[in-house]
């Protein structure tokens, strides 16, 4: 194949990579796919000596390892709180999310909350970071939603939560129904499947 040919799919690897990182609701990896994206496509702009393009695109590269930077950064200091399944600001918050909870948690419904429910709320400075509802067996705590917001998708909000339930009488978490789109993090929270199919962890 003629040289041109290899110049130009570098060109459009690097289009479909930034174009694909903006299908991310995760901002890391919409940062990390771009970051790539533009990479290649500096490569591409020199090869072709589009020299405006690659300063261009090596700008947003800087700019993506800024942000990285910034959101690797163990600065976060999270608040957890309980509050009741009835509360304004529960339902504030499942609404103004409701689109992308359903995209993840696509059998979780506010009208299955049930009034002995347990509702962890988790803020950074004043701002909805994650909100954990399950139903409470003694110790244990049937998880039906544990959702964090698209900007602290990197399992910060999971440890800050989990490290908080055992003072709260938490010591055990369990899914009974996996949701497919949450079993990566599941798994990198320290989840087990179990025979049944669910998947627990044990807090203490």
């Amino acid at each position: 194949m003629p040289q041109s040919f290899w110049i130009e799919a570098v060109g459009y690897l690097g289009s479909a990579l930034v174009l694909v990182s903006m299908l991310m609701s995760s901002v890391v990896r919409l940062r990390v796919i771009n970051l790539a994206g533009c990479v290649i496509f500096s490569v591409y702009a020199l090869i072709i000596r589009s020299y405006p393009t690659a300063v261009m695109n090596i700008c947003l590269t800087g700019i993506n390892i800024w942000h990285l930077m910034k959101l690797r950064k163990p600065e976060r200091h999270f608040e957890i709180y309980e509050d009741s399944p009835g509360s304004a600001w529960i339902a504030h918050m499942l609404a103004h999310y409701r689109d992308d909870i359903a995209l993840h948690f696509p059998e979780f419904g506010i009208e299955a909350l049930r009034p002995d429910d347990r509702v962890f709320m988790v803020l950074e400075g004043g701002e909805a970071a994650g909100i954990l509802i399950g139903t409470p067996d003694g110790g244990c705590l049937d998880v039906t939603l544990d959702y964090a917001t698209p900007v602290y998708r990197d399992c910060s909000v999971g440890r800050a939560l989990y490290a908080a339930l055992p003072a709260h009488g938490i010591r055990t978490l369990v899914w009974q129904s996996q949701p497919r789109a949450h079993a990566a993090y599941l798994q990198r929270m320290g989840f087990v499947v179990q025979p049944d199919g669910s998947s627990r962890l044990d807090l203490e």
